[in-house]
């Protein structure tokens, strides 16, 4: 792609070649009619039918959708379930005795639980917090790290109809505070520690600091992952005492309506204000149950890792509400990808025969860096298909990803969605669709998107423009569902439309290749350019395993390009900065020249893998960092800063 008309718009029409899903796994594919696309075309919007039908209801739903061309939208009404028997009570008459959920700890301990005793354990959990006070349509929020109590608690709290609020672990106390003063919540589950990368976290000091921070009273329960035998105070309950008083107890599941509240979450808030996202008990958990069958292929019986953190949206749709309402076993990792040793995810997709593998782009650009030899020297012919989520995957990453750990033969799905929307809106289905190394795919059956232009006109193929998504859908957010809020990212225009915010090409066979955000584009003399096609040109080039370009103020340009990269073992800085301005020159013009090529050991990450861009560009300016409480390797920062040039 160029964009050599200096608009910020590409001028070359993609013409990628799709690779075809290999036909062993067309056979044995949840999904591989065709004719799927028309079908939920000509039957919308009760083609959604399908995703519903995948859940247990203890009142059906009077009808799939109700609506006009503007909100309020309503999503299977009158129906009413509950989560945690979706994704528990019905599975026991056939697989009760089926591992559920494997844990696997930074220190080489592991726990399992069957359908059986995962029932049993959140039954214990719901009796204990019903006990203590908590009712329907209360707040409860979980601040732990990807420990079994986690995904326990959540289908605890949902049992009992009352809604959870999970906290990442890695952010700050004020974070917490600030989240549990927005959701009122007044009870907190969170632990006394955990392990990272072999130091021990002093969870619980953060919740206390939290704890006093916030207006309203708050009681806490500690679950004891470290033996740290700290204190408990007033307003403070040992978790295993609690579980342990009920062992034994049955909850009944509270029934909820289709568009009661099924849980919070907030945005993360490494790029602006954490913005609180509603989803509800029956739309999005259709949602999740039709996409993870359909695009992540998940069956019964597979074994299934994502290795996000539950902290995060993709955790909770595929890594708990997802994968277990199918009746799959679903894998939990607590630790890093690196630690004790670069091949340590490897190990654990050998040891446990993992069929379907998640994580994020950059991830797999991690290891690359790393090199082939670690995913090498470990047995992964268990995998049947890939999965990327979290930002768009360039090219030549996606190749690795799926020669190195695919062996040249998985499908690769590169899903794009959000917070916001709950679950996977655009996405190739492997077993239909060919696939096109960097591009996201179509839009899923059933969903409609186009890409516009600023007026919200739709652009020319190949063109850059803003993604849009121009129907509801069922995991839509209760914002969006209601009109109530987010009236801007849905009303420009008299059409109803939500705008996710993200630039996006479209090609001729109408598969969408996302760009980055739209607020990533940087304005260099008059010419907008799309940061991720400046990394994609970057990371482009032998030897680079991972690139991320920031704006820097500059006196003559007033934004000057300053590229961070991070490069493969082998290579010297001296071999790859020529290469670097001579790819960026070719794929997009010399104008498009970084000012400045930074190398660093590592870029600052997220511990959900993202990179925080926010934090290059306020290194690049010189400016304060900001909270840099959810950044997994502070101690980057300092190399950053000195290895970069005043602009």
């Amino acid at each position: 792609m160029t964009m050599g008309d200096g608009t910020g718009r590409d001028t070359a029409i993609d013409d990628r070649p799709a690779i075809d899903p290999p036909a062993w796994f067309v056979e044995q594919a949840n999904v591989s009619d065709p004719s799927v696309y028309d079908a939920f075309e000509a039957e919308w919007p009760e083609c959604w039918d399908r995703a519903g039908e995948l859940l247990d209801w203890d009142d059906p739903y009077d009808a799939v959708f109700r609506g006009d061309e503007r909100p309020p939208f309503e999503w299977f009404p009158g129906g009413r379930l509950n989560a945690s028997y979706n994704c528990i009570d019905r599975h026991l008459p056939e697989r009760k005795n089926q591992l559920a959920l494997i844990w696997e700890g930074p220190l080489g301990d592991a726990t399992t639980y069957t359908y059986r005793e995962l029932y049993r354990e959140v039954n214990a959990v719901s009796a204990a917090l019903r006990d203590h006070g908590v009712e329907a349509d209360d707040v409860v929020t979980i601040y732990l790290p990807m420990v079994p109590e986690l995904p326990i608690l959540m289908l605890a709290c949902v049992r009992l109809g009352v809604v959870h609020n999970v906290v990442f672990a890695g952010f700050s106390a004020d974070a917490l505070a600030e989240r549990m003063e927005r959701t009122g919540s007044e009870l907190l589950v969170t632990c006394d520690g955990y392990y990272r990368r072999g130091s021990a976290v002093a969870q619980k000091n953060k919740a206390d600091n939290a704890r006093i921070a916030v207006d309203q009273d708050v009681s806490v329960v500690v679950v004891e992952r470290l033996g740290l035998d700290v204190h408990l105070g007033d307003g403070y309950y040992d978790y295993e005492a609690l579980r342990a008083t009920h062992d034994g107890a049955e909850v009944d599941p509270v029934p909820r309506a289709a568009d009661d509240t099924l849980f919070r979450i907030y945005t993360s808030g490494t790029t602006g204000e954490p913005k609180a996202v509603d989803h509800t008990t029956g739309g999005y958990l259709a949602h999740v149950a039709w996409t993870a069958q359909s695009v992540l292929d998940i069956k019964p019986g597979d074994t299934y890792w994502c290795s996000a953190d539950i902290g995060w949206i993709t955790g909770h749709s595929y890594i708990v509400y997802g994968p277990l309402s199918l009746g799959t076993t679903t894998v939990l990792y607590n630790g890093t990808p690196d630690h004790p040793e670069k091949d340590r995810l490897w190990e654990l997709v050998e040891r446990y025969a993992v069929d379907v593998f998640y994580t994020a782009p950059t991830a797999v650009r991690a290891f690359m860096k790393w090199g082939e030899e670690h995913p090498a020297g470990h047995d992964l012919s268990s995998l049947r298909l890939l999965g990327t989520v979290g930002e768009p995957i360039d090219e030549r990453a996606w190749r690795w990803y799926r020669e190195h750990i695919g062996g040249g033969e998985c499908p690769v799905v590169d899903t794009w969605w959000q917070t916001e929307t709950g679950a996977v809106l655009v996405s190739t289905l492997p077993g239909v669709d060919g696939m096109k190394p960097g591009a996201a795919g179509k839009p899923l059956p059933g969903i409609e998107t186009g890409v516009v232009d600023p007026a919200g006109e739709g652009v020319s193929e190949g063109e850059a423009g803003e993604l849009v998504v121009t129907r509801p859908w069922p995991g839509m957010p209760d914002a969006l569902r209601t009109g109530e809020d987010w009236g801007a990212a849905a009303t420009r225009g008299e059409e109803w439309r939500y705008y996710p915010e993200d630039g996006a090409t479209i090609d001729d066979d109408g598969y969408i290749t996302v760009l980055g955000r739209v607020d990533d584009a940087i304005n260099v003399a008059g010419r907008r350019f799309s940061t991720m096609e400046l990394e994609s040109a970057i990371t482009g080039v032998t030897g680079i395993a991972e690139a991320a370009v920031v704006g820097a103020d500059h006196e003559t340009t007033g934004t000057a390009l300053y590229a961070y990269v991070s490069a493969e073992d082998g290579y010297t800085e001296a071999d790859l900065r020529e290469r670097i301005a001579e790819a960026v020159t070719d794929a997009i013009g010399g104008v498009a020249k970084p000012e400045a090529v930074v190398f660093t050991p590592d870029l600052p990450k997220t511990r959900s893998g993202k990179v925080m861009r926010r934090l290059l560009a306020a290194v690049a300016n010189d400016d304060p960092l900001g909270d840099i409480s959810a950044l997994r390797n502070p101690e980057i920062v300092g190399e950053l800063q000195s290895a970069t040039p005043d602009s």
